[in-house]
Parts: structure tokens; sequence; C-alpha cells
């Protein structure tokens, strides 16, 4: 009986602390975004071919916003910004690109069904807005094209469940079969077939 207990305190430690900090399939821990200050209904992610995650990068950007860079074989990198804000053609020209060089160079920009095209120095990215979500992807000009800057903030998406702050994921009860029906609901200590 003293066994069972134990078996039992040891799978529910666990539970805790599994349950506790909330990790995507994708490898983001949003435990420690969270600890960052990152808002968890900002973390997004994109899908660009030959690019992977560096989760080492991961972290905030400004009060509560997120921010990742991807990589690709030669050193090619492109980075992703997340945060709250607007946007607007006026907006679009006035502001330089993150990490363009030079970085005062004009910006060139291009508005269509996604969002906007910018370009400036040796770097471009797309900006688009969803609600007061601003997602920003860039990259240098030689490291990946317009097409798929385009097609990656378009198919950009939450890391975790809807985003909301303190999203879990469901609990699932166990069905364990020697709990009675009344009691304190201490599990039954009978022997039954074959034990």
């Amino acid at each position: 009986m003293r066994g069972r207990w134990v078996t039992v305190a040891v799978l529910g430690l666990a539970c805790l602390s599994a349950c506790g900090s909330i990790t995507a399939s994708s490898g983001v821990d949003m435990g420690r975004l969270r600890a960052l200050g990152v808002a968890p209904d900002l973390v997004y992610l994109v899908d660009l071919p030959e690019y992977e995650m560096a989760e080492q990068s991961m972290g905030g950007v400004g009060e509560e916003g997120f921010g990742v860079f991807y990589t690709a074989p030669g050193g090619r990198q492109v980075e992703l910004r997340v945060d709250r804000g607007s946007f607007g053609d006026d907006v679009c020209r006035s502001t330089p690109i993150n990490l363009a060089t030079p970085p005062d160079a004009l910006v060139l920009c291009i508005h269509d069904e996604v969002g906007w095209y910018r370009m400036a120095g040796d770097r471009h990215e797309y900006v688009a807005l969803r609600g007061d979500v601003l997602i920003k992807l860039s990259g240098g000009v030689t490291d990946v094209s317009r097409a798929a800057l385009k097609a990656a903030v378009t198919g950009a998406h939450r890391a975790v469940g809807d985003g909301k702050a303190g999203t879990t994921p469901p609990r699932v009860p166990v069905e364990r079969g020697d709990l009675p029906t009344a009691g304190d609901g201490a599990p039954g200590g009978e022997v039954g077939p074959g034990g």
C-alpha cells in the first residue's frame, strides 16, 4: 500500500512540473519567455523553407514583444519580430529596417494584400498587421527572396494554443479502476485475480 502512494506522489509531482511550463512542440519554452516579459499571445512562428529556428536566439522585443532568428546554410539568417502596434504607409517610409546597412538608407514601401513589403540598403522585410499585432520578418536581399518572406508572413501562427496568458494543455483524467466510489477516495487494497 505504501509503495502505491509513493508512486502516485511521484507521478503527481512530475505532472505538476511538466504542466507549469508550457513547451510548444516547436521547442518554444513559454515559461522562459514569460520570465523575460514576453506576452504569450505575441509568440508567433513562421515556416520558411531551408531555414530553422535558432532557439537560443528567442527573446523579448520592446516591452512585451517576441523576437527570434531563423538560420540557413551558408550563414544566412532571417529575423522575426512580433510586437503590438500600428502600421501604415507613412510609418512604413519613416521607420528604418532593423540591421539594414546603411542604417539611414531610404526605405522603399509597397503595400499589398498581405501587408507592406519594405526594402532599404542590403535588407528587405514584410510587415503584416493582425489586429494590434505587428509581425515583421526581415533578411538580407541575397539571403531570402521577397516571395519567401511574403509566404512566411502570410502563414505566421501562434506558437501555443490560442496564445492567451495561462493557456495550458487540457487535463485528461486517468481511469484507475481501483478507486472506490464512496469514502475518502483512497485506493482499495484488495487483491484481484492474478495478483
